[in-house]
C-alpha cells in the first residue's frame, strides 16, 4: 500500500468529523468499513470518522491496519485491535460479540478493499447478525467493482453487461481447468482475483477460451498501476512480455462471451473426457466428429489440456 505521512491527512480528519460527525453511530454496532485497495487516499470522510470514534478496531491483520491508522493519523493501543482472520474467524467473533455485549462500537477492516468480498468477514458479519446486533456497512473501494468500471463491458448486441463474481479459482490444476471450462458457458461478464505467483499457471489455464477478451487490472490505483485487455488465447504471451507483468495483485474480467466461445468449451469438456482413456490423436478425431470443430483447433487445446492435466 502506498505511504503518506500523517500530516498529509490532518485537514481530511478535521473534514471527516464535519462531515460525517453529525451523523448517529449507534452503540452495541459492528461497522464493516472498506478500506483502499492500493492508494491511501481512497478513503472515505465516513471511514475515517468511525475508525477514530470506535472502542475497537478487528482486523485481518493488526500490523497491517496499525500501520494504516498511523498513516491517517489515528493511533491505537494494541489492545484496541483485534485479530479476525480467514484462521481464526469464528473463534474471533465471539470476542466480537462479547464486546458487542457490553455496548461497544466494533470496527472491522479487512487488508484490503471491501470485508466479505474474498476477503475475511462474511462469518463475523454472520455471527453478528444472528446475535441480533446491528451491522452497519461503510462502502468504499473494491478490486471488484474498480476493475469492472474500467473494463468497458459489453455484450454483443447489447448496451451494457451484467457481471458475476468468480474470486479465486481453485489452485489445484485439475479443479482450475474444470473451474475455467465450466465459466466458459457463462454468458456473462465474469471478475476473478488471483495472486501474483499464480497468474501464469491462471494465464493458461484461460487460454482454452480462445478469441474471448479478458481485461487484466494490475497494482490497481497505486504507482504502477496497469490495464490492459488481451484476447484469453494470448494471455500467456502478454505476461511473459515482460516480467514486471507478473508482480502485484490481480484483478481480472472475462468479457461476455462471443458465439464461438461456446463451442470451443463444449470440445474442451470433450477432449477432457476422450483423453482420460484414449491416446491424444484419437481423442482429437473423435472430438472432431462428435463436435464438428476443425482437428486443428482440437489439437491444439488438446496440448494445453494434456500440458495442464500432468501438473496433478
Amino acid at each position: 500500500m502506498n505511504s503518506l505521512a500523517p500530516a498529509s491527512f490532518g485537514a481530511a480528519l478535521q473534514a471527516a468529523g464535519e462531515a460525517a460527525g453529525a451523523q448517529h453511530y449507534p452503540q452495541a454496532a459492528l461497522y464493516v468499513v472498506a478500506t483502499p485497495i492500493g492508494n491511501l487516499a481512497d478513503i472515505t470522510l465516513r471511514a475515517l470518522h468511525v475508525l477514530r470514534i470506535v472502542d475497537a478496531v478487528a482486523c485481518e491483520d493488526t500490523r497491517h491496519t496499525q500501520g494504516m491508522l498511523r498513516a491517517y493519523g489515528i493511533d491505537r493501543p494494541s489492545a484496541q485491535l483485534l485479530a479476525v482472520h480467514q484462521h481464526n474467524e469464528a473463534e474471533s467473533a465471539q470476542a466480537v460479540l462479547a464486546r458487542l455485549a457490553a455496548g461497544e462500537r466494533i470496527a472491522y477492516v479487512s487488508d484490503a478493499g471491501t470485508p466479505g468480498v474474498s476477503d475475511p468477514g462474511a462469518r463475523l458479519v454472520a455471527a453478528v447478525r444472528e446475535a441480533g446486533y446491528r451491522v452497519l456497512p461503510l462502502p468504499g473501494a473494491s478490486s471488484v467493482t474498480t476493475l469492472v468500471g474500467a473494463a468497458g463491458l459489453v455484450a454483443p448486441g447489447e448496451a451494457e453487461s451484467a457481471f458475476v463474481f468468480a474470486g479465486f479459482l481453485p489452485s489445484k490444476a485439475g479443479e482450475r481447468d474444470a473451474a475455467v471450462q465450466q465459466l466458459a458457458t457463462e454468458p456473462r461478464s465474469i471478475v476473478l482475483l488471483e495472486a501474483p505467483h499464480r497468474i501464469e499457471v491462471l494465464a493458461r489455464a484461460l487460454a482454452s477460451l480462445g478469441s474471448r477478451r479478458v481485461t487484466v487490472g494490475r497494482e490497481l490505483t497505486k504507482q504502477f498501476e496497469e490495464i490492459a485487455t488481451v484476447e484469453a488465447a494470448k494471455l500467456p504471451e502478454w505476461f511473459a512480455a515482460s516480467r514486471d507483468r507478473t508482480r502485484g495483485e490481480f484483478a481480472l474480467v472475462l468479457h461476455p462471451a462471443p458465439a464461438e466461445t461456446k463451442d470451443d468449451a463444449e470440445g474442451a469438456r470433450v477432449l477432457r473426457l476422450l483423453m482420460a482413456e484414449l491416446p491424444l490423436k484419437s481423442a482429437v478425431r473423435l472430438a472432431a466428429e462428435i463436435t464438428g470443430a476443425p482437428r486443428n483447433a482440437l489439437y491444439d487445446t488438446a496440448l494445453r489440456l494434456r500440458d495442464d492435466m500432468s501438473e496433478d
